[in-house]
């Protein structure tokens, strides 16, 4: 077990799926977000996953309106903590609709190498649409994190590997949970691990009441950790959480009772090999 390698935190502030009937305090407007993103990072969160709303909360995957939120969290906590925004929007988006984000350059966005059932819906992944939302984002220099919703998604990645059309080291993020997605227990995070090559990074994003349990875990197992409303809105059963940042702070306390230190930003960006950047 790794238990000195920091872990980097990543903050799904808001997502697609879940609304302010559902949770008062889940941002939609660009202040809200970057208020959410800047307690966030005080908090311990190294990146920020970043859908957007339309003042209602309608998802949307609008380049103005990503233009409108990266303005406003970086000028709440600067060029260091790292934006990753979402490609997959929300389920039934245009491949052209999903790809708005990435003309901004932000410093990471997600890529799903599959499709997969998504509760009622169909979350469409093929091979062309993969290699579409891939090419943008090579085309605009922003970094992949491979989105594994089932296990068939980390051989697409490697297949595409082989195929050179990625590279490795790449970084992943096990989304365990998803009611038609791979569940959520400690077996199926050993076996789907074991699947990435040994020079790739790994976080864990467990959905709803596994997403702190699959936290604990990935601490345990030298991983890293996604957490927010976007996943989750409980901090307790039956108990709301006051916001991503109280989620945030569960897992930094995760952190400590295992040994391991919590990855400032600048850390995140070199274990992920991004750029370093400077608030200075």
């Amino acid at each position: 077990m790794t238990t000195q390698k920091p872990v980097i935190i990543t903050a799904a502030i808001c997502g697609a799926e879940v609304f302010k009937t559902d949770s008062p305090y889940v941002p939609y407007t660009a202040d809200e977000l970057a208020q959410e993103a800047a307690a966030c990072v005080e908090s311990g969160a190294s990146i920020i996953h970043l859908h957007v709303r339309q003042e209602d909360g309608t998802p949307s995957q609008d380049r103005d309106l990503f233009d409108k939120a990266i303005q406003a969290i970086r000028s709440r906590v600067g060029p260091v903590p790292i934006i990753q925004v979402s490609t997959g929007g929300a389920v039934g988006m245009s491949v052209e609709e999903r790809c708005q984000p990435l003309e901004l350059k932000p410093d990471m966005a997600t890529l799903t190498t599959g499709t997969v059932n998504f509760g009622n819906d169909v979350f469409l992944n093929d091979q062309t649409s993969i290699e579409a939302i891939l090419s943008k984002i090579q085309a605009n220099g922003v970094i992949p994190e491979i989105e594994v919703f089932d296990t068939g998604m980390v051989d697409t990645s490697l297949r595409m590997v082989r195929k050179g059309l990625l590279s490795t080291p790449l970084h992943y993020d096990f989304v365990m949970g998803v009611p038609g997605g791979m569940g959520a227990s400690p077996e199926r995070l050993d076996f789907v691990r074991s699947l990435i090559p040994d020079d790739c990074t790994w976080t864990v994003a467990g959905i709803g009441r596994y997403e702190l349990p699959m936290a604990q875990k990935a601490i345990a197992d030298g991983g890293h950790v996604r957490v927010g409303l976007e996943d989750n809105i409980y901090i307790r059963k039956g108990e709301l959480a006051e916001g991503s940042a109280a989620l945030v702070r569960e897992v930094v306390q995760y952190a400590q009772q295992a040994g391991r230190p919590v990855a400032s930003p600048a850390q995140a960006r070199k274990l992920l090999g991004l750029p370093a950047k400077s608030n200075a």
